[in-house]
């Protein structure tokens, strides 16, 4: 009998699906039907999609296809909630949903607590194969935590009033950071992927050799008061550190600055879920485009990392640290540290750009099934970010873990680290 179906395997688990179900429904709590309900943009999802899509993961992986006696909520949830899983049929557009007005925030957290109940009920006595897809369904629901976190940010940034989701912390000031240290990086043979312990998902494995050539990683991330001496020295003007398509990203977006950045009174703001706040110098810079990343290491005569340099330098460290999301607070990236000779905030608070195309590792095989759909057919024209944020559900992520966007997006937690060949 394997770890996970012992008696306290079980119980473990029925603990870790109703933390991560009540983190969701906590951090929406302060939203009205109105606010949960609005899309602000294709991709970006309104909070209430979030809350139903999570559920209906479960009702159908699990419960529709492993528990006999189950019978659907409501047979129109299937059409409404589906994301992109084409062996599941027909779907709502994406960049429709936020015309769902019915059903209501009131609905779908009822038909949450139906699906709440119905798995409390079935866990002790489901399958492996039905235990393993729950696990699945929670290490997902919690990357649509952080999701929820950032679309409402992006659809609250978009209204006059800035309002803000959580209350402003008191935090005392923190000093700037001195000049970056740069830490040499293992060379030669190295092996990356996950190692088969423990929860992954399919598209971190399987684990392979690389070659890492000579080079070495800044000790922490690039800071905001370094980001507005890239500003002040004309960086979003000169083409000469930019890639081609991010050129044309920055003129024809008219981009001078990371995403929710506003330039009054003399200084930079910037909009968070607690409103709008003087820009901290000490924090690192996030909202962040691959494109923007990669000039500013262009300007910085250094590179992005490679995502084999990122995750060999991780691997040792501990994945649990850094500021990360725990409960329904406002999430925030902390200062950085002041001194330091070694790699530090790899783990949370802002995940960090690397030069690495999202494409799938030697080996890869997606999971048979709808369930496979999951990360393989996504790997065409994305880039891997590494290290999650402070808006990533603590213990969700691992130095293997990839993240990945298009090098355009930016409304997510994103920032840099620098690298540079010796």
């Amino acid at each position: 009998m394997s770890v996970g179906q012992t008696a306290s395997g079980r119980e473990a688990l029925a603990i870790h699906y109703q933390a991560v179900r009540n983190l969701t429904e906590a951090l929406a709590a302060g939203l009205s039907d109105a606010d949960a309900t609005v899309q602000s943009m294709p991709d970006a999802s309104p909070a209430k999609w979030h809350l139903a899509h999570v559920t209906w993961f479960f009702e159908t992986f699990v419960l529709r296809d492993h528990v006999p006696d189950y019978r659907l909520f409501d047979e129109n949830y299937a059409y409404l909630f589906n994301s992109y899983y084409e062996a599941e049929g027909p779907r709502h557009a994406r960049s429709l949903r936020g015309m769902l007005t019915r059903p209501s925030l009131a609905d779908i957290l009822a038909w949450r607590a139906h699906v709440d109940d119905a798995m409390n009920a079935a866990l002790p006595r489901l399958a492996s194969t039905a235990r393993d897809l729950v696990t699945l369904g929670l290490h997902h629901e919690q990357q649509h935590q952080e999701l929820l976190l950032t679309d409402i940010l992006h659809a609250f940034s978009l209204n006059p009033l800035e309002p803000a989701l959580f209350e402003a912390a008191n935090a005392l000031p923190a000093p700037v950071p001195g000049p970056l240290r740069w830490i040499e990086g293992a060379r030669g043979l190295v092996e990356i992927g996950h190692d088969g312990s423990g929860f992954a998902f399919d598209c971190e494995g399987p684990r392979h050799p690389v070659w890492l050539t000579p080079h070495a990683l800044a000790n922490r991330p690039i800071i905001n008061g370094e980001w507005m001496n890239f500003i002040a020295d004309g960086g979003y003007a000169d083409p000469r550190h930019w890639l081609s398509d991010g050129w044309a990203w920055v003129r024809d977006g008219g981009i001078e600055a990371p995403l929710y950045w506003r330039h009054e009174n003399g200084g930079w703001t910037r909009f968070g879920h607690d409103g709008r706040r003087p820009v901290n110098p000490a924090a690192p810079v996030t909202h962040i485009s691959l494109y923007e990343a990669d000039a500013y290491a262009s300007w910085a005569n250094a590179r992005l990392p490679t995502e084999a340099e990122w995750e060999s330098a991780a691997r040792t460290l501990a994945p649990l640290s850094g500021v990360q999301l725990d409960t329904a607070a406002c999430p925030r990236p902390r200062a950085c540290e002041h001194e330091g000779s070694h790699l530090a905030q790899m783990f949370g608070d802002v995940w960090e750009w690397t030069g690495s195309a999202y494409r799938p590792h030697p080996g890869f095989r997606a999971a048979p099934g709808a369930v496979g759909e999951y990360n393989g057919k996504f790997m065409s024209g994305q880039f891997v970010l590494k290290g999650g944020s402070c808006a990533t559900p603590r213990g969700h992520v691992r130095a293997s873990y990839r993240n990945f966007f298009y090098p355009h997006q930016r409304w997510q937690f994103t920032g840099l680290r620098l690298a540079r060949d010796l």
